[in-house]
């Protein structure tokens, strides 16, 4: 299929691709949208659509070359461009632009920051340490960060590299909450739909008390919900 030579012109030098290479050939896709390419290869179920700039599969993406039906026949079972470029993502490599990676590398060092912030505490005080602690302490410890490896993966890594500067322990909170009963439906409701709710029991003057079990940095968020579903009447104990 021939294209307009102006499409890969030295406006499109830099382009953002996905490379696979199978049978001695490259095989390339062009990314309109490599962080939603990442959360596909993540897992997360998103059409190829989303994140190919052009249903087309290249030999060569700057030189506007195409692979054949045939080649991607024979080297993939299908000539579909999409089904094809589900296997470049899933095993291939991408090679961005250095403004992309950048912005996917800050990206991920904030999403990581948030996830020990949401879900560790320090074990003296109980309490989670503030962002620009763990920040600190990244950078003291010269933590290593892949832009493109998902933060569950990441972590199992940077965690033990933290606890050599800072004190840090995996463990969830439990709150022990009493709403009156003027409140007790609607505020039960709203959490219940929110967070994890446990051992519920409703009393004979109207009130509810329950468990709600959370990560460490959600706790402050759950007990200004509380209060301002209760008017601040509601008791909350850990």
């Amino acid at each position: 299929m021939a294209h307009p030579q102006q499409t890969y012109d030295k406006e499109r030098l830099s382009l953002n691709l996905a490379r696979l290479k199978r049978g001695g050939d490259n095989f390339e896709i062009i990314l309109e949208d490599p962080k939603s390419a990442l959360e596909f290869k993540e897992g997360k179920k998103i059409s190829p659509r989303e994140f190919l700039r052009s249903e087309e599969v290249f030999k060569d993406a700057k030189k506007g070359k195409e692979a054949s039906e045939h080649e991607m026949e024979k080297i993939f079972g299908t000539s579909n461009p999409l089904e094809v470029a589900k296997v470049i993502i899933m095993e291939g490599e991408m090679q961005l632009t250095t403004e992309i990676r950048k912005e996917m590398y800050e990206a991920k060092r904030k999403m990581i920051i948030d996830y020990i912030h949401m879900n560790t505490i320090d074990p003296k005080t109980k309490t989670p340490h503030p962002h620009q602690r763990i920040e600190l302490a990244m950078e003291q410890a010269k933590v290593k960060i892949d832009p493109y490896d998902s933060v569950k993966y990441q972590i199992k890594k940077i965690l033990p590299e933290l606890r050599t500067i800072i004190p840090l322990a995996v463990e969830s909170s439990k709150l022990y909450i009493l709403v009156p009963n003027r409140y007790a439906a609607k505020a039960y409701s709203v959490l219940k739909g929110k967070y994890d709710v446990s051992q519920e029991q409703w009393n004979n003057d109207g009130s509810v008390n329950f468990q709600v079990e959370c990560k460490p940095g959600i706790k402050p968020e759950i007990i200004d919900i509380v209060n301002k579903l209760t008017d601040g009447e509601a008791e909350v104990k850990e």
